[in-house]
């Protein structure tokens, strides 16, 4: 059975980034490990050995990585802003692909656009997202039919949205990073209209 340890994930591990996992485990395809949670972009300071949660975070992952292979194959995950990538990116360096397929669904990019964006040796598609979850919006994206994924355990999810998510072949404008900064648009609140 495929471990952490013999993919991608072993130094995110190691660095203590892979947060709050609704799944971390070997997925039903052979030799794919597969992750669903946050990734920690930025830690907080931290005095003696108490545990503070990071200051900021990539949330709603859902990822996978092949056994013996360097990088990520897939990643989707919610930014609440987009300048966020470029932190994201330099978290993942290493474990980024070039032909690896990584969507980012930001809370201030205009509802009716979509970008590529070249960064760290990879490409990723941003987009934006419309009052829903990062997985809600990926299964629209690549038209999957939610009941279609009902039945499935975690595991044989993670397996469907990756093998679909790694023929996707749809390309959207290139944009820089500084591109997008200046396109972006203001980053809201996430505690905003809560009940107290």
């Amino acid at each position: 059975m495929t471990s952490l340890d013999q993919t991608a994930f072993k130094s995110l591990e190691a660095e203590k980034r892979l947060c709050n996992p609704v799944f971390k485990g070997a997925t039903g395809q052979s030799g794919r490990f597969g992750f669903r949670g946050e990734i920690a972009i930025q830690f907080a300071a931290q005095f003696a050995d108490e545990a503070r949660p990071p200051l900021l975070t990539a949330d709603q992952v859902i990822a996978v990585a092949r056994e013996g292979e360097p990088g990520l194959d897939f990643l989707t995950a919610y930014l609440l802003s987009f300048e966020y990538l470029k932190p994201l990116a330099d978290v993942l360096g290493p474990v980024l692909k070039a032909d690896g397929k990584y969507f980012l669904f930001c809370n201030n990019i205009d509802l009716s656009k979509r970008y590529q964006v070249a960064y760290g040796g990879a490409t990723f598609y941003v987009l934006p997202i419309d009052e829903a979850t990062a997985y809600n919006e990926l299964l629209e994206l690549l038209h999957l039919e939610r009941n279609d994924l009902k039945r499935l355990d975690t595991a044989g999810k993670v397996d469907r949205v990756a093998d679909v998510a790694l023929k996707f072949g749809a390309s959207f404008p290139a944009i820089t990073y500084e591109e997008g900064l200046a396109l972006m648009g203001p980053v809201r609140d996430p505690g905003e209209n809560r009940p107290v």
